[in-house]
This record gives C-alpha cells, sequence and structure tokens, in this order.
C-alpha cells in the first residue's frame, strides 16, 4: 500500500511515499481503507519539524475511508462502514485528561496519509449522512474543534452573536455552525473577495482586519457591548483584539497560534467584562458523534478549496502555506 511517512528531521522535502505492507487488524481493531484526508495546521507543523515525530512517522489527523475488514471482538462496526478518524484516539468522553489525551493521531501515532491501518473499533465514528470521503475528511480536527468551542463549552443559543477570524477551515466551520444556531456572525479576513464570500456563507458583518487594525473595538461597537463568543486563531496577532470585542460574561476560545505562541493583552478588560477564556484543542469522540448529529439534521456542508493526491502532500502544505485558500485543503486517494 502507498503510505507518506516523514523523514526527520523533517521539512517538506523529507515528506516521502513509500510502500509498506498493510497489517491485518487485532481482535478489538478495524481495518481501514483510507480514502482522503484534509490538512491542519497541527499537521503542517508536524510536515517541517516544528512538531517533532519520531522518523517515519505517517503524518495527518483527519482521514476517512471504508472499512475492509474487523476483529473477532468487534461489535460496533461491520466490513463496509463508512467511518471517520477522532483526533485523539484514546479520549472517548467526558472531560479531557494528561492520559486519554496524551496521544495524537499522526503525532505520537501513526496518521492517515495512508491507503490502509488497522484502528480501536472506538477510535472512529460514522460519517455524516450524504457525506462523501473528502467531506467528512474535514471534520474530525477542524469542525470538532468549532462545536466544541461553541456548543460544547460556550452553550452557542439562538440569538448570541459569534465572531470567527479568518477563512481557514475552523473558522468556516464556526460560522456554519453559528448560522446554524441561529446566532450574528462576525468575520474578519484580509481580502475583498474573501470577504464577499463570507457573506454568501451568512457572515452578517466582515472586517477587513488589513484596513480596520483596531477591528476589535469595531466589532464592540457594533454590537452594542461586546460579542457572546470570540474564536481566536491567531494567538499574539489577534488575542488583545478579540479581547476587545467579547462582551461582558463573553466566552473567547483559545484556538490557533497563526500569528505566534505568545500574546498580550490588558488583563483588566477580562476582568471587569467578566468573560471567560478557555483552551480548546479539539474534542473527545463523543462530541464528535454529536456533532455528526447535528449535521446529519441541518445538512450543512464543508467548503472544499482545493484536493490533491496522496503522492502531492507536500505540495498541498505549500499550498497551505500561501494562505490563498479558503476553507479545506483535502487530500483524495
Amino acid at each position: 500500500m502507498r503510505t507518506v511517512v516523514i523523514k526527520q528531521p523533517g521539512g517538506l522535502d523529507n515528506v516521502q511515499l513509500v510502500e509498506r505492507e498493510a497489517q491485518q487488524p487485532k481482535a478489538d481493531e478495524v481495518l481501514v481503507n483510507w480514502h482522503a484526508t484534509s490538512l491542519n495546521y497541527h499537521d503542517y507543523l508536524v510536515a517541517v519539524g516544528a512538531i517533532p515525530v519520531s522518523d517515519q512517522r505517517v503524518p495527518m489527523s483527519d482521514g476517512a475511508g471504508e472499512i475492509a475488514a474487523i476483529g473477532t471482538d468487534v461489535t460496533q462496526w461491520k466490513v463496509g462502514d463508512k467511518v471517520m478518524s477522532t483526533f485523539f484516539p484514546d479520549w472517548l468522553e467526558g472531560s479531557a485528561t494528561q492520559f486519554n489525551a496524551a496521544r495524537i493521531n499522526g503525532e505520537q501515532v501513526d496518521g492517515f496519509a495512508q491507503e490502509f491501518s488497522c484502528v480501536n473499533q472506538s477510535s472512529i465514528t460514522a460519517i455524516p449522512a450524504g457525506y462523501s470521503y473528502a467531506q467528512a475528511a474535514t471534520l474530525p480536527c477542524a469542525a470538532a474543534t468549532a462545536w466544541r468551542a461553541l456548543v460544547v463549552e460556550g452553550n452557542l443559543k439562538a440569538g448570541d452573536s459569534v465572531l470567527v477570524e479568518g477563512t481557514g477551515g475552523m473558522s468556516i466551520f464556526a460560522l456554519q455552525i453559528a448560522k446554524a444556531a441561529g446566532a450574528y456572525v462576525y468575520a474578519t479576513t484580509s481580502s475583498d473577495d474573501k470577504a464577499e464570500r463570507l457573506t454568501e456563507l451568512g457572515a452578517d458583518h466582515v472586517i477587513n482586519y488589513r484596513t480596520d487594525e483596531k477591528w476589535g473595538r469595531t466589532v464592540n461597537k457594533h454590537s452594542g457591548g461586546g460579542v457572546n463568543h470570540v474564536l481566536d486563531v491567531g494567538g499574539s496577532s489577534t488575542l488583545s483584539q478579540s479581547v476587545e470585542a467579547i462582551g461582558y460574561g463573553g466566552h473567547i476560545s483559545l484556538i490557533g497560534i497563526l500569528g505566534g505562541r505568545t500574546a498580550d493583552f490588558i488583563l483588566p478588560k477580562m476582568f471587569f467584562k467578566h468573560a471567560h477564556m478557555h483552551g480548546i484543542a479539539v474534542g473527545s469522540r463523543a462530541m464528535q458523534m454529536d456533532m455528526v448529529k447535528a449535521i446529519d439534521t441541518t445538512g450543512w456542508k464543508p467548503i472544499i478549496d482545493k484536493s490533491f493526491e496522496l503522492s502531492e502532500l507536500a505540495d498541498a502544505f505549500r499550498y497551505q502555506d500561501t494562505g490563498q485558500h479558503f476553507g479545506k485543503i483535502v487530500l483524495e486517494y
């Protein structure tokens, strides 16, 4: 079978396509024929060596495919079922702990840039009805993160106001989830073309952060005192404005570090807004299953920007690095 591995010390020139033998599932495992994966910033950091992994590690935390064989003790699945991965293979339900969130697919264990692999029967979920493999492969990291931030931790309800930042996969999912719940959505972007697309997807008020550097204050003023939810993806480049944008009793989800790993902001603004700040690293299998139920009810579909072949993973990462994409980048194989 075809497999992509990361040769140490990493770097896109060390993303290599190799041939490996497919394994047979153990008693509590299933063998999945993977057909698609999608790119996340976490995967990019693994590929370029910013997150060190074992030599010959198979990257990619997202995967969608079809069950090709089952172990003798498998009761949850049958051959032919269409499934997708979970980001944390051991975090099934409840809160994250140092034990159930210790392993990440594509980092501590092999990911899904391969045609076949064996996984525990509890580390996958069904894909939404009517979804292609490529569509399903966009969900386990980015969509589950947005779902947890807004629905699980933020208790999103109709009439709430939400700020999403940028046009990456997670931010687009957050926009879709928020609109499906009946929220008013503010969005930021760097170009008028992307602003138009955000509006088409349902964003109620879009701000170009290149022409409005104080966009957090703009959101606060326009919303009449701040929004209920902010999904911060930039770290040092966005958090101070996210704090400006949040309203009294609001909830900021710390999700990304696209602009840097550290951030400065004025602490009393959080104190006197009685706001909450929560670190979000994807979610549990149970959260993902609830998200699938919601998708089956609402019918929203992922926005896929571009598709590459398995052998083109390095090129896909180079494209991701340009920041040109709107939504998700996928591999299909």
